[in-house]
């Protein structure tokens, strides 16, 4: 399978008029990499020390092979991007501990006149059969997020959807939002490199039922997305997020089959910009465990895809 015919899957990708990227890992990383941090420091050190960067769990193609069900593969031929934790987690107030995440970035920039701009995914997720029972409650967390710089602001729209903390189940969505928190409350205390508002899938202050100094809750009831009956079987489910570049707001977010609406102007926070990464446009996909057990997030294929002000126009006139 090519990457483009990822788009003739029916029901599965609705773009907006352009492609940028559609990436079908059975055709490899497709350049999809662990996010670690700047080794610039003295010795090579990591430019960042308020957490253990260098030991999330690993990014890597996967057959989605199980001791039980044997050889899942993907749901469009045999590999997906698997995103796999290690086995500790910290308590929902706490910092991340070290391997208690996996992420996984693509690193583009934005295209001329991109107006606005969509990430959809198929996804599976599962916690490892390593003991008898579900272990469904096993995962804390997982999301998507895209890192932005323009000539004015650096921000982080995304969404995560928290599942279990401290073993007690949520099922709910958050979206990225606008936070009030000074560097040092953002940095754990710490000078830190990080501005308010970039990276909160890592800093910010963390609360007991799941959220952070950088999100808010989607309103509704809660969301039981599709798992299984058994940790060793898969299903696939479409993930979609699309944003306004121009406004620096949300436009849209359905996951499964259902849709959410965000509040009128809802925007995450709007950082300084940083040198070197003007015109930045970063996907990410992240997954949390909630205890001692390894947890994993697939993706079976990305796509992302942008609208001009030239499609805008003709939408417009239609």
């Amino acid at each position: 399978m090519t990457s483009t015919s990822l788009l003739t899957l029916p029901g599965q990708f609705s773009p907006l008029p352009r492609i940028l990227v559609a990436d079908d890992f059975d055709l490899g990383m497709n350049g999809w990499m662990d996010l670690r941090p700047n080794f610039v420091d003295e010795g090579f050190a990591a430019h960042s020390r308020e957490l253990d960067f260098e030991s999330w769990g690993s990014v890597m193609l996967s057959s989605a092979t199980f001791p039980f069900s044997g050889t899942h593969g993907s749901a469009s031929g045999t590999y997906s991007l698997r995103l796999a934790t290690r086995s500790e987690a910290a308590g929902a107030t706490e910092r991340p501990a070290s391997g208690s995440m996996s992420l996984a970035i693509k690193r583009l920039s934005r295209p001329p006149r991109a107006t606005r701009l969509k990430v959809e995914a198929l996804i599976a997720y599962t916690t490892e059969q390593d003991r008898p029972g579900l272990g469904v409650d096993a995962m804390r967390a997982f999301g998507l997020f895209v890192d932005l710089q323009d000539g004015e602001h650096r921000y982080m729209p995304g969404v995560r959807y928290v599942n279990a903390v401290d073993g007690a189940r949520v099922r709910r969505w958050q979206y990225y939002t606008a936070t009030a928190a000074s560097a040092s409350e953002w940095n754990y205390g710490q000078p830190g490199w990080h501005q308010p508002g970039v990276d909160p899938q890592w800093f910010g202050e963390r609360h007991a039922d799941g959220s952070t100094a950088a999100t808010a809750w989607f309103e509704g009831r809660p969301q039981q997305l599709i798992y299984n009956e058994t940790d060793d079987k898969i299903n696939w489910m479409p993930l979609a997020m699309e944003v306004d570049l121009v406004a620096r707001t949300y436009t849209s977010f359905s996951a499964g089959d259902q849709e959410y609406s965000f509040p009128p102007e809802s925007r995450p926070t709007l950082a300084p910009t940083y040198d070197n990464i003007g015109g930045l446009v970063n996907p990410v996909f992240f997954v949390e465990t909630d205890g001692d057990r390894r947890v994993s997030l697939y993706l079976d294929s990305v796509v992302v895809s942008y609208a001009t002000t030239d499609d805008d126009r003709a939408e417009e006139s239609r």
